[in-house]
C-alpha cells in the first residue's frame, strides 16, 4: 500500500520544485473546460499575471505515433509543447538543447521540424547513440531533426502509456481566434512565483478572466469562460475518488497492521508467562530489569526482522500480480517497485512493530515477583493478570476485524449492485481489439477502403466469428475525447433553452448492433447501404433527443431531422434513435451521443481526421473461446499491416470489470485485509482459550472429579469467548460507523448504514469466533481427572 500510495499520490515528479507547478483551466456555467484555453486567452494571463513566474501550454497526445528507429518502428506518444515548456518545468535536456525560446511573445518563431527524444526512445530506438544530435529521423512518415535528449526518468505529461517524443507548437492563424470552430485549445501548466499560493494565483486570474470573457462575442461561449480553475499539477494527475479510495485502503492496511501487532503481543505475553521461572532465576542471580526487558525486546526484534525479510519478498510478488490492474484502474503507467525510501520506511515499521509487540510483555516479565515463582516452581502458578490483559487484546482484535469486515461487505454489495445495472448492450462472447493505427501510411488515401474494410472482411471469414464492427470507442472502454458542440438557434425560441450542447461522438461500423445487441427505440441502425456515395445519415441516442429536441419529445420526432453537415454542404439526417446505454462508466447515466457511419467518412469530410486516424477499436462477436480465437485475430491484424500486431485484445466482460475502477480494486484488497484480520482474530481467540485451558487443567480435573458435566466445562470456557466476542463486536460496530463515512462516497446501490451488511459481518465474526473457541473448550471437557490431579 505504501508503494501504491507513493507512486500514485506522492510520486516524485522529475521537475524542479514540482510543488510550484499548477494546471489552469477556464471555467464557467458548465464547470471547468476539458481542453484548457485558446492561445489568445493564455496570452492575456501571461501579460497581466503577477503571481505566475511562467505559463506554458501543450496539446493532447495522439493515441499512437510511429518512430522509425534503428531497431524498427517504435510506438510513441507525441505531445506538442510550447517552446518555453521545459524552462517552466525547470528541466534541461541531458544532451543537446530544447526548443528555441520565443522572441518577445511570439511563439511562432520555432522550427516545426525539430524534436526532442525521451531517454527511453533514445536508448531503445537508437541504441543510445551519442551522435544522434542533428540527425534526421522519420516520425509518422515525416522527417524531423533531433535537437536533444531529455534526462532519464523525465515524463511530460505524466501517466504516459508509451515512450515520449516532444514536438514544438507552432502558432498559426487558428490561434488568433477564440471560438471553438476557429481556435485550438491548449492545456496549460504554469509555475507559481516563490511564496505565492494557489489561492492567490486563482484570485488574480479570476480578475483577469472577467475581462477576458468580455472579449467573447458569442454569449454562450462567454458564459463558459467567466472564471478559471487553478489546481496543483500533482493533484490534477489523480481523480478525487481514486485518492479517497487509496487513503481508505491505507487506513485498512494500518488497521490490519495493528491487529497483527496485537496478536503478536498476545503471543509474547504467553511466552513471557512460560518463561516466568527462567526469568525469576535470572533475576535471583542478579540480572537487572533492563537486562530482562532487553532479552525479550531482542526476541521481538528478531521476529519482526524475519517477518520484514519475508514481507519484502512478498511485496515484489504482490506488486507484480497487481501491476496491470493498478495501471488499468488508476491510470498509472510506471513500474511499481518500492524505492529506497520505502524500504527504509518498512525497516522503521519493523522497529515500530517490535516495540508495540514486545514492550508490554517485557515490562510484565521484568516486574515478575521472584520469591513466589521460585517457591511454587509450577508453570500453573501465578495470578490472572496475563489472561485478563490478553482478553483485552483479543477484544481489540475483534473490534478492528469487524470494522474491516463491514467496509469489505459494503464494497462487495456495491460491486454486486453494479453488476445488476442494465448496461444497454450485451457483453458475452465479445472480443475487443484496441488497434494501433498506422495512419501516416495512408496519407492521401482512404483508411476505410484501404485498411479497415479489408480487415473487417478478413476477420468475418474466421471460423466462429458471427459479426465484426469498427468503432472509435467501445462502451465503457477507454475513450479519446471527441466532442461535438451544437449551438442554440438564435431564431428558434424553443432551441434557446439548450444553449450549447456538448455531445459524445462515435464513428461506427454497420455491424455494431449485431455485435452488441443494443436496442433501437425508433428507426434503424446503419447498414451496408450506407456508403460514401449515399446520402449522409447519423444515429443519436435517447439522451440526445431529450436534450436537443426537448424533454417531452417522442424519440420518433427526431427521425429525418437534419442535424449536421459531413462536408461539401451535405446535411446529414437522423435515421435512428438508440436506447440509452452506459458509455464511459457504469455509475454514470447516458450522455447525448451522435454516431456516424464509418463507410460514409471519406478523407474530404470533417470527421475523417478526428475519427479514423486517432482511435479505433474492432469488436468481434464469436462462438469460440477467446483464448482460441485471439491468436488468429493477431495473425490477421499482422497480415493487414505490421504495425497492427501491437494491438491489444481483451474481452468485453473484462472491459466491464475494469470500468468498476477503484471500487473493484478496493473490494479485492479489502477482501484480503478483512480475511487476514478474521484469521488473526480467530488465532488470537483460540490462543487465549488454549492458554486458559492449559493453565486451569488441575481446576478442570477437580471439577470433573466432583461431578461436573462435560457441557458445563465447555460452557465454562466458551462463556469467556462469548464475552470477548460480544464486547469486541459492540466496540467494532462503533468503529464501523466511523469507517462508513470514509467509504460512503465509493458506495453505489447500497445505503451507508446498511442493516444487512452490519448484521451479516457481525454474525460472520461471531460464528467464526465461536467455532474457533469450541476446539479448546472440547479439549477442556475431555480432561482426564486422575491425570490432571497426578500432574501436581
Amino acid at each position: 500500500m505504501f508503494t501504491v500510495l507513493d507512486q500514485v499520490l506522492l510520486r516524485r515528479m522529475p521537475y524542479r520544485n514540482a510543488d510550484q507547478l499548477v494546471q489552469i483551466r477556464e471555467a464557467g456555467k458548465t464547470g471547468p473546460t476539458m481542453f484548457g484555453a485558446p492561445f489568445v486567452d493564455i496570452q492575456q494571463w501571461r501579460e497581466r499575471s503577477r503571481t505566475l513566474h511562467s505559463i506554458a501550454f501543450h496539446t493532447y497526445d495522439k493515441p499512437t505515433s510511429f518512430l522509425e528507429g534503428t531497431n524498427g518502428p517504435v510506438q510513441v506518444n507525441t505531445p506538442k509543447v510550447s517552446s518555453n515548456l521545459f524552462t517552466t518545468l525547470g528541466v534541461s535536456p541531458a544532451i543537446g538543447r530544447d526548443f528555441e525560446g520565443p522572441v518577445g511573445n511570439d511563439f511562432s518563431n520555432v522550427n516545426r521540424n525539430t524534436i526532442l527524444l525521451s531517454d527511453s526512445v533514445w536508448r531503445d530506438g537508437f541504441g543510445a547513440d551519442r551522435n544522434i544530435l542533428g540527425k534526421a529521423v522519420r516520425l509518422n512518415g515525416n522527417s524531423y531533426t533531433v535537437i536533444g535528449v531529455m534526462p532519464r526518468g523525465f515524463q511530460f505529461p505524466m501517466n504516459a502509456e508509451k515512450p515520449q517524443i516532444w514536438i514544438p507548437v507552432v502558432l498559426g492563424d487558428s490561434d488568433k481566434g477564440r471560438t471553438k470552430n476557429e481556435a485550438q485549445d491548449y492545456r496549460i501548466i504554469a509555475r507559481l512565483k516563490d511564496e505565492v499560493s494557489i489561492a492567490q494565483a486563482t484570485a488574480e486570474l479570476k480578475v483577469v478572466q472577467s475581462d477576458v470573457a468580455k472579449l467573447y462575442t458569442d454569449p454562450h461561449a462567454r458564459e463558459n469562460v467567466q472564471s478559471v480553475e487553478v489546481e496543483s499539477y500533482r493533484d490534477s494527475l489523480v481523480e478525487g475518488n481514486i485518492k479517497q479510495a487509496l487513503l481508505a485502503l491505507l487506513a485498512a492496511a494500518s488497521v490490519l497492521w495493528l491487529i497483527a501487532c496485537v496478536n503478536v503481543t498476545s503471543l509474547m505475553l504467553a511466552r513471557a508467562n512460560a518463561l516466568r521461572r527462567e526469568i525469576a532465576v535470572r533475576a535471583a542471580l542478579g540480572a537487572s530489569r533492563w537486562r530482562i526487558m532487553r532479552q525479550l525486546l531482542v526476541q521481538g526484534l528478531i521476529l519482526s526482522g524475519a517477518a520484514c525479510v519475508l514481507g519484502l519478498g512478498l511485496v515484489f510478488v504482490a506488486l507484480r500480480l497487481f501491476e496491470n490492474q493498478i495501471a488499468a484502474q488508476l491510470n498509472v503507467h510506471i513500474g511499481m517497485q518500492p524505492n529506497g525510501a520505502l524500504i527504509f520506511a518498512l525497516l522503521g515499521l519493523t522497529i515500530a512493530s517490535a516495540a508495540l509487540s514486545s514492550v508490554w510483555p517485557a515490562l510484565v516479565a521484568a516486574r515478575t515477583s521472584i520469591e513466589p515463582v521460585l517457591r511454587q516452581g509450577s508453570c500453573q502458578s501465578g495470578g490472572s493478570a496475563h489472561p485478563r490483559g490478553r482478553s483485552v487484546l483479543v477484544i481489540a482484535q475483534v473490534a478492528m476485524s469487524l470494522t474491516l469486515l463491514v467496509a469489505c461487505g459494503l464494497l462487495l454489495r456495491t460491486i454486486f449492485a453494479l453488476r445488476q445495472v442494465s448496461l444497454g448492450f450485451r457483453t458475452d462472447h465479445v472480443i475487443v481489439a484496441d488497434m494501433v493505427i498506422p495512419a501516416y501510411k495512408f496519407d492521401g488515401r482512404s483508411m476505410t477502403t484501404q485498411l479497415y474494410q479489408p480487415l473487417v472482411e478478413k476477420v468475418e471469414r474466421l471460423p466462429g466469428v458471427q459479426a465484426a464492427a469498427l468503432t472509435t470507442a467501445v462502451p465503457l472502454g477507454k475513450r479519446f475525447p471527441i466532442l461535438l458542440t451544437f449551438a442554440a438557434d438564435e431564431t428558434d425560441p424553443e432551441s434557446m433553452r439548450i444553449e450549447d450542447l456538448v455531445v459524445e461522438f462515435r464513428a461506427v461500423g454497420p455491424a455494431l448492433q449485431r455485435v452488441f445487441g443494443f436496442h433501437m427505440l425508433r428507426g434503424r441502425f446503419f447498414n451496408d447501404g450506407d456508403t460514401a456515395g449515399s446520402a449522409p445519415v447519423v444515429v443519436v441516442n435517447r439522451a440526445f433527443v431529450k436534450e436537443y429536441f426537448g424533454d417531452n419529445r417522442d424519440p420518433g420526432y427526431a427521425l429525418n431531422q437534419e442535424l449536421l453537415s459531413y462536408g461539401n454542404d451535405k446535411p446529414a439526417r437522423i435515421i435512428g434513435v438508440i436506447d440509452d446505454e452506459r458509455q464511459s462508466s457504469v455509475l454514470e447515466q447516458s450522455k447525448p451521443e451522435v454516431e456516424v457511419c464509418i463507410p460514409q467518412i471519406t478523407p474530404n469530410t470533417m470527421f475523417y481526421r478526428a475519427a479514423e486516424g486517432l482511435a479505433m477499436d474492432l469488436a468481434v462477436r464469436t462462438e469460440r473461446e477467446p483464448s482460441l480465437i485471439i491468436p488468429e485475430l493477431r495473425n490477421t491484424f499482422r497480415s493487414a499491416s505490421p504495425e497492427l500486431a501491437g494491438s491489444t485484445f481483451t474481452t468485453m466482460d473484462q472491459v466491464v470489470d475494469d470500468s468498476y475502477g477503484d471500487r473493484r480494486m478496493a473490494s479485492h484488497l479489502l477482501q484480503l485485509f478483512a480475511g487476514s484480520a478474521l484469521l488473526l482474530c480467530v488465532v488470537g481467540l483460540y490462543g487465549i482459550l488454549a492458554y486458559v485451558v492449559t493453565n486451569r487443567t488441575r481446576e478442570l480435573g477437580v471439577r470433573l472429579a466432583l461431578g461436573a458435566q462435560k457441557y458445563q466445562l465447555i460452557w465454562l470456557v466458551m462463556r469467556r469467548a462469548v464475552f470477548i466476542l460480544m464486547s469486541g463486536s459492540a466496540i467494532g460496530l462503533g468503529g464501523a460507523f466511523a469507517v462508513i463515512r470514509i467509504v460512503s462516497s465509493m458506495l453505489y446501490g447500497v445505503r451507508s448504514y446498511d442493516a444487512m451488511t452490519l448484521s451479516g459481518a457481525t454474525v460472520l465474526l461471531l460464528v467464526t469466533g465461536i467455532l474457533a473457541s469450541y476446539v479448546p473448550a472440547r479439549r477442556a471437557a475431555n480432561v482426564d481427572p486422575m491425570q490432571a490431579l497426578r500432574t501436581e
